[in-house]
């Protein structure tokens, strides 16, 4: 018998048996059909937990789902099956069936990980598994194991999770055996010599090799393997998500989250005089002029009309929402009874019915409001990134050289997020956190007091800054409306049923409501209360049922509403332009009157032409370069590497978005989202985003 050199004779160096190449050859079909089956079980699992989002999409699409997410399972069961394929170069790796099954059964185990913990991500960010996990991972990893811990049930899902791997061993163990040379199922082809003849087994890898780089690309056609949006294939999103595989998604995340995040940014694709030329259009208007125009994208002296100013507003207070999502806002159309407090300070202000957050998270909307700049790829942790030390033309930089007094009253802890630091560099100088709360009402492990508390001390703290004698502004963020929902055990609302999975999180967004009517109550008494803006908006939004378009827009879709001395008699009570949060520092601006030198990236919302319907550039998180810009009752969404889409959409209960054909209405909004994301990202890279100049750095 022809012997190999991996192959030696004598009773101890000879491997437990003799493979075949058709035993090895049906060991590794079956392993691979084995967790092909896997991931179909954890796609249908993932389907059931999340079923409040399937609505009326009908059973053709989640079909045509579970077809598309075969391909791409296919591709990484190819990945996991290489060392299989690679053992067809020795007889003595093919006869190591206990490492390849172990090797199964931690690739698997880990891949049914993901799937465990993915069936929670999908429900609370409506994606698939992306760069958030690692951003989470870099977090203090004390309050983030704290989050999940009292957010999730963790125990039954690990209890589940480690009950699984035990029956993938047991599954992989019995796949080994059904397949051993001799036995009735594994069809012996070949004998153990001509399985160890080495052309032979060359011949039977290279063909097993091609398979594998088939299906390793995912597709047979000319140009790139498959990509996610080939998942792209119905109308319903949710049908969309689950053709992906989170693991591959997990895994292109991390590719981009741990190279250099300057590789992400976003391309440069128009004439750097074009792309200036049409921000210039897009954020100009007849009140601005240009300042510093060689060096600066759209750094300008804005000087309000004087019939859009707000003589008696002397102070600014922005509330800063947690998970305030416009959809379930009575006031803009829900019926669900959530917001009653928001309701009814609605009839007295200015609300915006047409309004965005730029991102997804609460640090995008901190530094989007706060600071007046856009959520860009590669750059939506901005304020833990080294152009986060970049001055801004923020609230700080506009009111603090103006001589007001300033404070920003929070939950938790400064820490997250480099709060502390960022809002510190601004410009901002007091700072109320976790740590300075006594005996407050309620305390959670996670993050900190309750909405309440942080309430009651942000009176406390006005009617200080108000005893100064000087104008002041302040920034208030509520906590409580985000994962895992701890509330006081006396809830004073009634919690929110009727709507599945969401019902936590909607009696927290209830309290986080009453918690505001109960400062209001108190602000009322004081004598500040009479001369100070109120602007109150969400962070972001949060999924619902409905998911309209790639953007999931409900997830951005926030109010904004503004409450002083004559907003609702000069302006009305409602106002349907669209707007974001990079144009709420201009629109504060505007109501104070007094000319103001800034770059920020947005606009005065009410001082716009009456035909000027408001455009929107937002990203969310985690979605890398997928970004959109929302214009009138329109949204061009860009995904990387894929062709935008157009569609027209409504808000509200009834909100739904369909696909329109209209070239050139796209390819204006596509110039106009093109040009704002490359000029916006050169001004950061550059240190060019203030209000002035940084200082030449001077060298001896």
């Amino acid at each position: 018998m022809q012997q190999t050199d991996d192959l030696q004779s004598g009773p101890q160096s000879r491997p437990a048996f003799e493979p075949t190449l058709s035993s090895h050859i049906l060991f590794t079909f079956s392993s691979a059909l084995a967790l092909l089956v896997l991931f179909a079980l954890m796609r249908l699992a993932l389907l059931t937990y999340n079923h409040e989002s399937i609505g009326a999409t009908p059973v053709s699409e989640f079909v045509e789902a579970f077809i598309n997410g075969a391909r791409f399972d296919l591709r990484l069961i190819a990945f996991i099956c290489v060392p299989l394929v690679l053992s067809l170069l020795s007889v003595r790796a093919m006869a190591a069936r206990h490492l390849q099954c172990a090797w199964l059964t931690v690739a698997a185990s880990l891949c049914l990980f993901l799937g465990v913990v993915e069936l929670n991500f999908y429900r609370e960010f409506h994606q698939r598994l992306n760069s958030l996990v690692f951003q989470y991972l870099q977090e203090d990893l004390k309050t983030v194991l704290s989050m999940i811990w009292y957010g999730f049930p963790v125990v039954r899902l690990l209890l589940a999770w480690l009950v699984a791997t035990l029956l993938l061993a047991w599954l992989f163990c019995s796949i080994e055996r059904v397949t051993r040379p001799g036995r009735p199922s594994a069809a012996v082809v070949l004998s153990p010599g001509q399985a160890s003849a080495w052309y032979r087994r060359g011949a039977v890898f290279v063909v097993c090799l091609l398979i594998t780089v088939v299906a390793v690309r995912g597709t047979v056609r000319h140009g790139p393997p498959l990509r996610w949006g080939d998942a792209y294939t119905t109308e319903s999103m949710f049908a969309n998500h689950l053709g992906l595989n989170g693991t591959l998604t997990l895994v292109d995340a991390a590719k981009n989250t741990f190279s250099d995040h300057r590789d992400n940014t976003w391309e440069s694709s128009l004439p750097e005089g074009e792309a200036l030329e049409m921000v210039r259009s897009m954020l100009l208007t007849s009140r601005d002029q240009l300042v510093d125009a060689d060096v600066a994208a759209v750094r300008r002296t804005y000087t309000p009309a004087p019939e859009t100013r707000l003589p008696g507003v002397r102070n600014v207070v922005v509330i800063l929402m947690e998970s305030m999502a416009g959809r379930y806002i009575g006031a803009l159309g829900s019926a669900d009874g959530i917001t009653p407090n928001f309701d009814a300070l609605a009839k007295e202000g200015l609300l915006f019915t047409r309004f965005f957050s730029n991102g997804t998270h609460t640090h995008q909307g901190m530094f989007a409001t706060m600071a007046c700049f856009p959520n860009l790829p590669a750059f939506e942790y901005l304020m833990r990134m080294p152009e986060g030390s970049h001055k801004f033309s923020g609230l700080p930089q506009m009111l603090s050289p103006r001589g007001y007094e300033d404070v920003y009253v929070y939950n938790g802890s400064f820490a997250w997020d480099n709060q502390a630091g960022f809002f510190s560099n601004q410009g901002m100088t007091s700072f109320v956190g976790r740590d300075d709360f006594v005996n407050p009402v309620f305390i959670d492990p996670t993050w900190g007091v309750s909405d309440q508390d942080m309430f009651a001390r942000s009176a406390q703290e006005l009617s200080k800054l108000e005893q100064t004698g000087k104008p002041f502004y302040a920034l208030l963020q509520t906590l409580s409306n985000h994962t895992p929902y701890a509330l006081p055990k006396d809830l004073p609302v009634e919690p929110v049923t009727g709507h599945g999975s969401l019902d936590q999180h909607l009696t927290a967004m209830r309290y986080a409501d009453w918690s505001l009517g109960q400062f209001f109550a108190e602000a009322r008494k004081q004598p500040y209360f009479k001369d100070t803006l109120f602007v109150i908006l969400g962070d972001h939004g949060f999924g619902a049922p409905e998911q309209l378009t790639e953007m999931d827009l409900f997830r951005f879709n926030v109010p904004l509403l503004l409450i002083g001395p004559g907003v609702s008699e000069k302006f009305g009570h409602t106002i349907d332009r669209v707007g974001s949060q990079v144009d709420v520092v201009p629109t504060i601006l505007g109501r104070l009157g007094e000319p103001a030198q800034h770059q920020c990236w947005g606009r005065d919302l009410l001082d716009l032409a009456e035909s000027d319907q408001g455009e929107a550039v937002i990203k969310p998180s985690g979605g890398e370069q997928t970004v959109a810009i929302v214009s009138g009752d329109t949204i061009l969404v860009k995904p990387k590497d894929l062709d935008a889409r157009l569609y027209r959409y409504t808000l509200g209960p009834t909100g739904q978005a369909r696909l329109i054909n209209d070239q050139a209405k796209a390819h204006s909004l596509q110039h106009k989202l093109d040009a704002f994301l490359q000029v916006a990202t050169q001004s950061l890279l550059a240190n060019t985003t203030g209000a002035v100049s940084p200082k030449p750095v001077v060298t001896r």
